[in-house]
């Protein structure tokens, strides 16, 4: 989040009495920007140098090394998707695998067609300006899609325009597959198959190849990417295998080392196990560069929930989300003994793809439902129906892949009804409609079991919509004992935006939650806050034992205008923020890295580094209206207003209809005691986000000099939007004075009053308008 204040009482603008209106900036993302007053500003220095994964030659033997001892589950592996993740483009990988494209493929102006006539494979486009061949070097995926990687300029390896259907055996649009059809993203265009987001190094290399290192040269924006072995290796799960074959080797026959010399997963608990598997089945944020399998996963990352909407409300997948938050929501997994290879080979195979053995998943834990499967799924014996993956782990697809729902949560027709996700029972039932298959499931159970899915995605929904009707609700889930941890971050992350102290307590007791992804993020939440009780919770996240909150917590305290760090806690936060400050480049090479690494500058007090941070954030990404945006607040800082200005101009040029970029022109236009500009961008600031309630108390200031009317009723609907924030009421409390209707401004404040008895301001103009005269509400 980036905040910025304006005196008010210039340029015409009233002051109300007791307190000044101030021009509040929107909050555009992540981090809160305040006046530095925590350590040094020359610890942040230095910080930018990309860390990369471990020089692969380092005791890494390969995976054939592992053959010698291991044959039987070498060829398991060499065959399987994951040894199989990534393998060169060949003439014999095509005959084997591909077929010849029927027809042209049409994106935008330019055409598309394979050619795998000779030893070499090509994509061929044809444009406006004639046409150009791409070789195909490589081959992702295979199980559902292949992928083709072709080289491009300053070592990027590029994902091509067009992508094989190994099902339907037809080539098709790689980017028009991943277009998402969630409610706001009607009208989503395809992003460019040229675009960064295709780019391996950047987006996919870390799932589809071995001891990568990414060499990233940020002063060039170059790659120098090296790997060992494509595919998912051996090395991937147990480590460096060097030792571990010398101990081996110089063992005397028939006798096994003590020490093995690499990572055994055996004894991991499912908790590490699963760690291990997420990785790459995580939709994520990484921390750090390297991963250790054993290692926890929120030392390393953090995770998308439900804010994110590629989910449905309900938790189920629209679009691609990998796996690990839906599973995270399991009942079967919060149990604590299930872990990804109860199921799943380590090559990934199922192990239970045997029609005998279908539902030996589910043993023993399940042992009487599974031996009396009939009764339970009221479907017969070996129909589809009486597998218990079929309703419990139903099967969709997005972008041609298919994917299981891994929360393995019952059906719920009733949330297709209201949310349109997907349910097992229509997916197999498609000529039914959700209607006849919750009638069904309600006939089949008396116990309502789709009542609490409902009530939480409703609480989900309306976050989203900022509905902030059912905010009670939300913040009781939040913490009530049956809260589970994916929805309850969900709701935090969303609900800092109704603005309403209601929130804080409910913050102070999910930073203690026992779940780091939830304390992580209510330490976030937490920025908004800016309390001593506030800075004291953060203090005590600091020292958390999971990277995740830590950094999530020093985040926020840097942010904190009016409250210093004493010994001895300077020590240790000083740590944490070198620790935060390197998890944010963990990718270098990513805009978002060097926004959010300017963001942290901005709160540090140095507004010339911050810029530097967004000046490199639109290099890689020129496009990247937040960078624009926050770059005018540092020029702000350093007392530069015109280069703010043609900042925010940059911003709109690119984004016109941008929320945030209109809203910081209009604070600036304001500043600079341009009221008739400023009107202008705060009224396209609110058209863009009729929700904005900064925009439009903003308003209802910067109009009252002559337009009082108008003025009392932008603040009726900043007002109205935000009911519990005290200070948009008094503002519509002064105006409905000023313009002579006391009798409601009376009515207004002693409301006001009755909810916050502390808003002593409120208390003083409540008394400066008896001294006015009597009225009927005031004697």
């Amino acid at each position: 989040m980036t905040t910025r204040s304006g005196r008010t009482g210039r340029g015409g603008m009233p002051e109300m009495r007791g307190t000044k209106l101030t021009l509040t900036a929107v909050a555009v993302l992540c981090f809160t920007v305040g006046i530095w007053a925590l350590i040094d500003p020359g610890v942040s220095q230095g910080v930018g140098a990309e860390k990369n994964s471990p020089a692969n030659s380092i005791g890494y033997a390969g995976s054939v090394s592992c053959r010698e001892c291991h044959e039987r589950f070498y060829q398991l592996w060499s065959t399987s998707r994951h040894g199989l993740a990534m393998q060169p483009y060949t003439a014999d990988f095509a005959r084997k695998n591909l077929t010849p494209q029927a027809k042209d493929v049409k994106i935008g102006k330019f055409s598309y067609r394979e050619d795998m006539a000779g030893e070499t494979g090509w994509i061929l486009e044809t444009g406006p300006k004639g046409q150009k061949k791409y070789r195909i070097e490589h081959a992702l995926g295979g199980k559902n899609v292949y992928y083709f990687l072709t080289s491009f300029p300053r070592g990027r390896l590029q994902t091509l325009p067009l992508a094989y259907d190994v099902k339907e055996r037809e080539w098709f649009d790689t980017a028009a597959s991943g277009v998402r059809h969630f409610p706001g993203a009607e009208r989503e265009q395809p992003v460019s198959w040229v675009d960064p987001a295709y780019t391996f190094n950047t987006s996919c290399y870390s799932c589809h190849v071995s001891q990568l290192t990414m060499h990233y040269d940020l002063r060039t924006d170059t790659y120098e990417t090296t790997w060992a072995e494509p595919g998912i290796n051996c090395e991937t799960c147990h480590g460096p295998s060097e030792e571990h074959n010398r101990v081996c080797r110089e063992a005397p026959k028939g006798t096994v080392p003590k020490d093995l010399k690499i990572i055994r997963t055996k004894p991991f608990t499912a908790e590490q196990h699963s760690a291990s598997c997420s990785v790459c089945h995580a939709k994520m944020t990484p921390l750090t560069p390297t991963f250790t399998p054993g290692d926890r996963f929120f030392d390393h990352f953090d995770l998308a929930t439900l804010e994110d909407p590629d989910f449905y409300p309900d938790g189920r997948d629209l679009g691609e989300n990998y796996t690990y938050t839906s599973w995270r929501m399991s009942p079967c997994v919060k149990a604590g003994e299930l872990h990804c290879v109860k199921c799943h080979t380590s090559s990934g195979r199922y192990r239970f793809r045997e029609e005998k053995d279908a539902n030996n998943a589910c043993m023993p834990c399940h042992k009487q439902r599974v031996e009396n499967s009939t009764a339970h799924t009221h479907h017969p014996e070996g129909s589809p129906g009486n597998k218990c993956i079929s309703c419990h782990m139903p099967m969709t697809s997005f972008a041609r892949m298919n994917r299981t729902d891994h929360s393995m949560l019952p059906p719920t027709p009733a949330a297709t009804i209201v949310y349109k996700s997907p349910n097992a029972c229509n997916l197999c039932h498609a000529d039914k409609d959700a209607a006849w298959a919750d009638k069904t499931v309600r006939q089949w159970h008396s116990r309502d079991y789709q009542a609490p899915v409902l009530k939480r995605a409703a609480l989900i929904e309306a976050g989203r919509k900022r509905d902030w009707s059912k905010l009670p609700e939300m913040l009781s889930y939040i913490t009530g004992k049956d809260r589970d941890e994916v929805f309850a971050t969900s709701l935090i992350r969303m609900i800092p935006a109704s603005e309403d102290p209601r929130i804080t307590p409910v913050l102070y007791k999910a930073v203690k939650d026992p779940s780091p992804l939830v304390r992580a993020s209510a330490a976030d939440a937490l920025k908004h806050v800016q309390t001593r009780e506030a800075f004291q919770a953060l203090m005590q996240a600091i020292g958390d034992d999971y990277r995740l909150v830590r950094v999530r917590a020093v985040a926020s305290l840097i942010g904190y205008q009016n409250y210093r760090v004493e010994d001895p806690d300077r020590t240790k936060v000083e740590a944490v923020l070198k620790e935060y400050l390197t998890s944010i480049l963990s990718r270098a090479d990513q805009w978002s890295s060097h926004y959010n690494l300017g963001n942290a500058y901005l709160s540090l007090g140095d507004p010339k580094q911050a810029i530097a941070s967004y000046d490199t954030a639109l290099k890689l990404e020129p496009r990247a209206v937040l960078a624009m945006v926050n770059e005018s607040m540092a020029y702000v800082r350093l007392g530069e207003p015109k280069k703010a200005d043609e900042s925010l101009q940059k911003a709109l040029k690119v984004a016109p209809g941008n929320a945030a970029a209109n809203f910081n022109m209009g604070l600036l236009k304001a500043e600079q005691n341009d009221l008739k500009g400023a009107e202008k961008y705060l009224k396209a600031a609110l058209k863009a986000d009729p929700q904005m309630a900064q925009a439009a108390h903003n308003l209802c200031v910067i109009v009252s000099k002559d337009r009082l009317g108008e003025a009392v009723t932008y603040c009726e609907k900043a007002a109205g939007l935000r009911p519990q924030e005290p200070k948009y009421a008094y503002a519509l409390a002064f105006y409905l004075n000023r313009k002579g209707n006391k009798d409601e401004a009376v009515r207004v404040l002693k409301a006001l009053l009755d909810a916050h008895p502390q808003y002593k301001d409120a208390e003083r103009l409540l008394k400066d308008i008896s001294r006015q005269g009597p009225s009927p509400l005031y004697p």
